[in-house]
């Protein structure tokens, strides 16, 4: 045999000759998407916890930042003011726009169970670059407003009516590996992500 013939033959026996077959695709069913979407978003480093009602919002964040060790001071836009802060008497609210040391307050008015991925259109009182600005970001999200897929997701906002300018999808914190294949944090967004999932059938310390 040739040079050629064993460089050939070495490749042929190399190669996979019968690799399994993947499991067919199963979107979850309707009752599944709240499960799906928390087990997706954890794996993409994502805090997430379940609270019964809108109510435990401001306590919940006031133990969340002190559990981090940051400072009692919330960024909330406009779309969530009117949440009960007074239950979180030691929490302070500000209303402009976070910066890189803060925590900020958004509400997602879609989550995706394929990826556990936050989808945010962007409006005058919820503007894209919020989402960008703050180094812990706090998502609110309905489990009722939990969809399959993508697809689904702006389907649902075309039928509500114009698609805004901006839709910003958010999976985990903000990460970058382009840099000496160095996993960096916080390269063009929050360095952290919690995400409340307001969901008042299951139980309110229930963790996935």
């Amino acid at each position: 045999m040739s040079a050629r013939d064993d460089i050939l033959s070495a490749i042929r026996d190399q190669r996979v000759r019968s690799a399994p077959r993947p499991a067919p695709y199963r979107p979850p069913a309707q009752s599944e998407l709240t499960a799906a979407f928390i087990a997706r978003a954890s794996l993409a480093n994502a805090e997430v916890r379940i609270l019964q009602s809108e109510d435990d919002i401001p306590q919940a964040i006031a133990e969340l930042l002190r559990s981090k060790n940051l400072p009692a001071v919330l960024h909330v836009p406009a779309s969530a003011k009117a949440l009960p802060w007074q239950s979180a008497p030691g929490l302070t609210i500000e209303t402009a726009a976070p910066g890189a040391d803060d925590a900020a307050l958004a509400t997602a008015p879609f989550g995706i169970a394929e990826t556990g991925t936050l989808a945010y259109p962007a409006a005058a009182h919820a503007p894209a670059s919020w989402h960008f600005r703050a180094g812990l970001e706090i998502a609110i999200l309905r489990a009722g407003n939990i969809v399959p897929h993508m697809e689904t997701a702006i389907a649902r906002l075309k039928t509500s009516g114009d698609l805004p300018h901006t839709i910003n999808f958010v999976t985990g914190p903000s990460r970058t590996g382009d840099i000496e294949q160095t996993l960096e944090l916080g390269a063009h967004g929050p360095k952290a992500l919690a995400i409340f999932v307001i969901d008042p059938s299951q139980d309110a310390n229930s963790r996935e």
